[in-house]
């Protein structure tokens, strides 16, 4: 009965007042944390970290005061050492140097907060394994978290670092470094020290060259330098023999590198560069690759070489220069998946082009037989366009029912522009590259024809909700604008097939893509979506290209493992723990299998 006596009643309810007030964490969770060694105060709209948190493993808990009949499972004296310690989107500015009273922590994640430093004193913690810094306001690192050489996972992406010092290669044991979304100018030749590293991201940077030590990193299979200023790469890049994934995306590239001791190389992505010539010499090394994304380059031709890739099964040429194709493209064995919208050409008709990969390589195969010279019989030799000088292509109106009206750097369409069009049915429309900060308003003249818009690289902030009549849309490419929503009236668009929202400022998956039953693919990566919802996802029947790389998904639901219509996943470059780099590597029907066997029975 002796818990019951009044004067013990009285300690029991000032204690509970005193740690309202001065500890926004429950007793509970703490005492719980005592137990499993694990404390998660993600999202509690904490300012500082509270004392008795640091001092979890030190202090003589409360209860031990209040309560004297334990069971066996109120031993407090057998607590758990603290391991894992989850403070992320708070409102965290800094961590006290107390951090160090925790020394036993493997797991330590503050991402999502607006720390602009951290204590020196983290680098006492010798055992952590897993550190989360991500998408905080930090400029530098103190020296002491290079003395964390038990490291396996370091997450610096998102914050506004411009400089990673030598001690880097300190960190010898670990496989799992993100740096990207920072101000790095240049990466340290101790990179090379890293033997252990399996995935490196460097994307979305000011680098101009990768360090040669790179390739001195031979368990690196993932490489990620999407979104810097690279012109070339150096050629003992080559040297990495474990490389599976080598994103260049958006980059000032002007050729392919050459990597002829990359035999495991599985995806190379080389889309938005300069890159004008494919030269055999970079093809034949290529022999493993199964994906290889070219598109929004200057690619005029493509070399009857193509026909070493033995193992591509995915070809994405979308947005270049080329006018007509190597009928050898055709005997590819494995390729399931080849995109050609928007090249000039010429001697394949757009219905087939729209008719999907299957009935193309069909046409390309059929053209092996008729010209043994593997050229394309019949192709026109005069010039499709007017000279680019010319402010409007009225031939290329009349002729291919395009309206080019791109890379002008223009604020709005001049009514000229839409004047020359006449009476001419115009499927094609192309404002790239401008300066739009609104969708123009005469686009709606052409709602009975128009099947393919392209927007992107402008300022568009918003998408009109008259957008949605223009019934007749195949694809809409709106990359590289500044939406952050799409509006629902756009479910009107019943022929939807493609829809590219990447590289704009999307926090959500928008909702009215679910809605739209004849998409087949969308592209929606390098935003800051922090999640999908797998049920309406599978309600789109035709869905077989997914792109949500680089984005903030913390947690692949597993019930996106039931969408067997996808045929290609990407979901790089996100924060989630699992699928693990290894499976990601694997592809799409990987990644799926792997879900599904996580659905809860």
């Amino acid at each position: 009965m002796s818990r019951f006596k009044r004067g013990a009643h009285v300690d029991s309810r000032a204690g509970f007042r005193q740690e309202k007030e001065d500890c926004p964490v429950p007793s509970g969770l703490l005492k719980a944390a005592r137990k499993s060694g694990q404390l998660n105060l993600s999202g509690r709209g904490l300012t500082e970290v509270p004392q008795s948190v640091w001092r979890l493993n030190i202090d003589t808990p409360q209860e031990s005061q209040q309560n004297l009949s334990f069971g066996a499972a109120d031993r407090w004296w057998e607590q758990a050492d603290l391991t894992k310690l989850l403070l992320s989107s708070n409102k965290l500015q800094s961590l006290s140097e107390d951090v160090k009273l925790l020394p036993a922590l493997l797991v330590l994640d503050v991402h999502d907060n607006q720390l602009s430093s951290l204590p020196d004193s983290i680098g006492d913690l010798e055992q952590l394994q897993k550190l989360v810094l991500s998408h905080n306001k930090l400029t530098e690192l103190p020296l002491g978290l290079w003395r964390l050489t038990n490291l396996r996972c370091l997450h610096l992406q998102k914050n506004l670092i411009k400089n990673i010092p030598l001690d880097l290669g300190n960190l010898v044991n670990l496989d799992d470094l993100d740096l990207s979304n920072n101000h790095l100018m240049d990466i340290p030749e101790s990179l090379a020290n890293l033997k252990s590293l399996v995935k490196l991201n460097l994307s979305c940077n000011k680098l101009q060259s990768l360090p040669p030590a790179i390739s001195e990193m031979k368990n690196l299979r993932l490489l990620d330098c999407t979104q810097n200023q690279i012109e070339s790469i150096p050629p003992v890049l080559a040297q990495m023999e474990s490389l599976e994934q080598l994103y260049l995306r958006h980059n000032k590239l002007r050729y392919l590198p050459e990597l002829p001791c990359c035999k495991t190389l599985k995806d190379l992505f080389c889309g938005n560069n300069q890159i004008e010539v494919l030269e055999a010499e970079h093809l034949k090394h290529l022999s493993s690759l199964s994906f290889l994304e070219l598109r929004d380059n200057k690619v005029k031709s493509l070399p009857e070489e193509i026909t070493l890739l033995q193992g591509l099964e995915r070809l994405d040429l979308t947005n270049n220069d080329i006018s007509s194709l190597p009928c050898g493209l055709g005997a590819l064995p494995k390729l399931k998946f080849l995109a050609l919208e928007g090249n000039p050409l010429r001697a394949i008709r757009r219905d087939l082009l729209t008719k999907g990969t299957g009935e193309l390589l069909k046409y390309l195969r059929s053209r092996i037989q008729e010209q043994p010279d593997g050229g394309l019989k019949g192709e026109p030799k005069t010039a499709m366009t007017l000279p680019s000088q010319a402010k409007i292509n009225v031939h290329a109106i009349k002729t291919l029912k395009t309206l080019d009206y791109s890379e002008k750097h223009e604020g709005s369409i001049p009514d000229e522009v839409f004047d020359a069009i006449d009476d001419s049915p115009v499927s094609n429309v192309n404002f790239s590259k401008n300066q739009l900060t609104a969708v123009p308003p005469r686009i709606m003249e052409l709602k009975d024809t128009l099947a393919d818009i392209n927007l992107g690289f402008n300022k568009l902030t918003t998408i009109p909700e008259d957008f949605s009549k223009l019934k007749q849309l195949l694809h809409i490419d709106l990359r590289n604008n500044l939406l952050i929503s799409l509006p629902m009236e756009l479910e009107g668009l019943t022929k939807l097939r493609s829809i590219i929202l990447s590289f704009n400022r999307f926090k959500s998956f928008p909702d009215v893509l679910y809605r739209i039953s004849s998409l087949e693919t969308i592209l929606i990566s390098s935003n800051q979506v922090g999640g999908i919802d797998p049920v309406q996802m599978k309600t789109l029947n035709s869905l077989s290209t997914l792109d949500l790389s680089n984005n903030d998904i913390m947690q692949v639901p597993p019930e996106l493992g039931n969408c067997t219509s996808l045929r290609a996943l990407m979901l790089d470059g996100n924060p989630f723990r699992n699928p693990r780099a290894a499976i990601l590597s694997k592809g799409t029907d990987a990644i799926l299998e792997y879900l599904r066997g996580r659905i809860p029975t």
